[in-house]
């Protein structure tokens, strides 16, 4: 069979000078060239402009080349939101390398898996995670890699494990150095481990288009325009800090380093460089909104945040409101860059009551700008759901913006995009207007005599009580209904509260078979991103389900 030529395909071939593979090597670049005095970056004193940034990332871009460090080569870096985590976002790709962000909350043996299995050649370490890394190095059973420490003067009591220190690396870079630009789009820019609760972490690998193209899609869903001042209060390990590093190069912006989620320093940041712009989980708004410092709206600079995960309880997106910080629900996963979809909002919600306000904001939205589609389908059959609200399904992505797939894992790449999408294992619905909403993970749905209850309704109801900070609801096993709702609750400062009060508010505000069964009260485990280790709940009550990931 003759395939039919068009003329369209005749003499207009891809050249170098109407193609360019998409990098977000490119933003930083055009930011230098623009707009080289435009501060790009403050932390603790220390201030440097986009032009040193750049010079910054070729320096070690070029040290890295000077040590054999090239295409498919892996760099790993152990640090928190400090200058240079931001700078190796690019400077390892400048090499031709791909960078690995550990998380820096994990252990020693997840941290040597790590190391073994993406084969870095070299690591970042603070001299905060000095000891973990230590040990970590002792476990591996690969070679070593070379060990370079970031040494910052606001850790004290730090010590070096390294043979060589982060600027001293520098020093014997060439800020000459011409970046090494990927020759094809698809090749790897980043190694992120998923969070491994049974058996190890799956390494995501996420591509220079990938990474391009959710850099513009967050300037467009978080509304971030020209030159936005972006506060670092999500970890730039946590997909790559949701590609917000480039991001913030894109927008030509400022990067305001922040070493650790302190409440007041956040509040003195905002006020100080004028913060525009910030993300973070759930966890991390209600966290600000109950500080003892907490500015009121009428008194607080006017913030844009972006607040991910499953659907936020509607105290935190009132809460947030209240001192000064509007809200966007975004929703994604490391798979697909971080954020994918956004609720996007629609003229005339800002004139809603706050309670339905917030009722529209929490969905998970639509597809991101730049991100082909997202929905909610049937797993079995593959068809979408119903636009009722009711009927639930898989959450699933399909577009540029969505991960090459798991290193050295076939298996669990193919299952992953079965039927040519990628399945994210959370279950939601869409509502009338084609939006998604999330009821749960498939594994946090409770089952309770053969009724389904989702585990983010009644934490929402929970949060409604005013003396709950935090709250988590997982299945415990139950001779009658073979599972049920046990809530665990960590609460406020100087606040006190009974199971029995408790499971009345519930009653409430909710049917019998939904309401938690049992209250468990303490502090709840949290990820370094804020987010509640429900399997450390389940394992904590028996649950048949303690086992799943």
């Amino acid at each position: 069979m003759s395939v039919k030529q068009s003329q369209y395909g005749i003499g207009l071939d891809r050249t170098p000078a109407n193609y360019v593979p998409l990098t977000p090597l490119s933003f930083l670049a055009r930011s230098a060239a623009v707009y080289p005095d435009h501060i790009s970056t403050v932390y603790e004193g220390r201030v440097f402009t986009w032009a040193q940034t750049y010079a910054r990332c070729r320096r070690f871009a070029s040290f890295l080349a000077s040590q054999n460090i090239g295409y498919g080569d892996t760099v790993a870096a152990m640090l928190p939101n400090i200058p240079a985590m931001n700078e190796v976002h690019f400077a390892v790709p400048m090499a031709g390398a791909v960078l690995n962000a550990l998380n820096i909350r994990l252990d020693a043996p997840s941290i040597a898996f790590q190391l073994d299995h993406g084969g870095a050649r070299i690591i970042l370490v603070d001299p905060e995670f000095a000891g973990v890394i230590s040990e970590a190095l002792k476990l591996m059973t690969g070679p070593k890699p070379l060990v370079i420490d970031v040494d910052d003067a606001n850790f004290a009591n730090g010590k070096r494990i390294g043979k060589l220190e982060y600027e001293g690396a520098l020093s014997q870079g060439d800020e000459n150095f011409a970046a090494r630009l990927p020759e094809d789009e698809w090749d790897a820019i980043a190694l992120s481990y998923t969070s491994g609760t049974t058996g190890n972490p799956k390494g995501v690998v996420t591509h220079h288009r990938g990474a391009y193209l959710n850099a513009v899609s967050n300037i467009l869903a978080g509304n971030l325009g020209q030159h936005p001042v972006y506060l670092w209060t999500l970890p730039m390990f946590h997909c790559n800090g949701w590609c917000f590093p480039w991001t913030v190069a894109a927008a030509a912006g400022i990067n305001v380093c922040l070493r650790k989620v302190e409440p007041t320093k956040i509040f003195e940041l905002i006020k100080q460089h004028g913060v525009t712009h910030m993300c973070g989980a759930p966890i991390v708004y209600n966290t600000l909104i109950n500080a003892p410092d907490a500015p009121k709206k009428s008194g607080a600079r006017p913030v844009v945040g972006l607040i991910a995960g499953a659907a936020p309880p509607v105290a935190v997106l009132e809460g947030a409101e209240s001192i000064g910080i509007k809200l966007t629900h975004v929703y994604g996963l490391t798979e697909v860059y971080g954020p994918a979809s956004v609720c996007a909002e629609q003229p005339g919600w800002d004139d809603l009551p706050a309670d339905q306000r917030a009722q529209r904001k929490r969905r998970q939205g639509v597809p991101y700008p730049l991100q082909e589609a997202v929905t909610v389908l049937d797993p079995e059959t593959m068809q979408p759901v119903p636009r009722d609200g009711e009927t639930v399904g898989e959450v699933m992505f399909r577009g540029n913006i969505v991960m090459k797939g798991y290193l050295k894992n076939e298996k669990a790449t193919q299952e992953a995009f079965a039927g040519g999408w990628f399945h994210t294992g959370d279950i939601g619905v869409l509502d009338e207007h084609g939006y998604i909403i999330i009821k749960d993970r498939s594994k946090d749905i409770i089952i309770s005599g053969g009724e389904n209850i989702s585990s983010v309704e009644v934490e929402d109801v929970l949060y409604k009580h005013p003396a709950v900070l935090f709250a988590a609801v997982v299945a415990k096993p139950d001779s009658k209904w073979g599972e049920v709702p046990c809530a665990f609750i960590e609460l406020k400062e100087n606040a006190r509260a009974t199971e029995a009060e408790i499971i009345a508010f519930c009653r409430s505000q909710m049917s019998g078979f939904k309401t938690p069964k049992a209250v468990v009260f303490g502090p709840i485990p949290k990820t370094s991103t804020g987010k509640i280790q429900k399997f450390m709940l389940r394992d904590q009550v028996n649950s048949a389900k303690a086992i799943s990931a």
